[in-house]
């Protein structure tokens, strides 16, 4: 089966375009949606992953109607080769799974991406050793004393979660961890 995934990011927006190259190269079922590509929750991609068996081939009209994101997308692709399925872009060529050239240049870009995201680590963890090494120690700063009896004492005094936590410059968070801290210490 030719499975085609078309999307646009608003309601407003015509999937009649992609429908036409989807259908053009033979796609025999059709999964459209109108959500953004940022949200990772988008029923009908996960619909056709669920539906996909192997031998299966997802075609899209574009790289941006699948992912946002490079790490997006080579979750997607893992996903839809675990199916035993393979993909393929109309518009970037070289994203063809179906080829021995495609998958090549998706395990290079897959390489790529996994170097980049190691180099990224590497740097951190370097800038974070010579912060220590000059005595700076990352981090949020630690919430006062003053801090948290100011906002205990005005949560108990009836101000809302949000008007004590703006006030006293705290995240909800911090002020529920505080709140059952003294209930645990009561």
């Amino acid at each position: 089966m030719i499975a085609g995934y078309a999307r646009v990011s608003t309601a407003d927006q015509n999937l009649d375009r992609q429908i036409d190259a989807l259908k053009t190269v033979g796609a025999e079922k059709l999964f459209t949606e109108k959500v953004t590509g940022r949200k990772s929750d988008r029923p009908e991609l996960m619909k056709m992953i669920e539906q996909l068996r192997a031998g299966d081939v997802v075609v899209i009209s574009e790289l941006t109607r699948l992912s946002r994101s490079t790490k997006d997308l080579f979750a997607i692709v893992d996903m839809i080769k675990a199916k035993g399925a393979d993909i393929r872009s109309l518009k970037e060529t070289w994203l063809d799974t179906t080829t021995p050239q495609g998958a090549l240049m998706m395990t290079i870009f897959a390489g790529l991406s996994q170097f980049e995201a190691d180099l990224t680590a590497q740097r951190t963890r370097e800038g974070l050793a010579a912060a220590r090494a000059r005595g700076r120690v990352g981090g949020r700063p630690k919430t006062s004393q003053e801090q948290i009896d100011r906002a205990l004492k005005m949560y108990d005094g009836g101000f809302s979660v949000d008007e004590t936590c703006k006030s006293c410059g705290i995240s909800k968070s911090t002020l529920y961890n505080f709140i059952n801290e003294r209930k645990a210490g009561a």
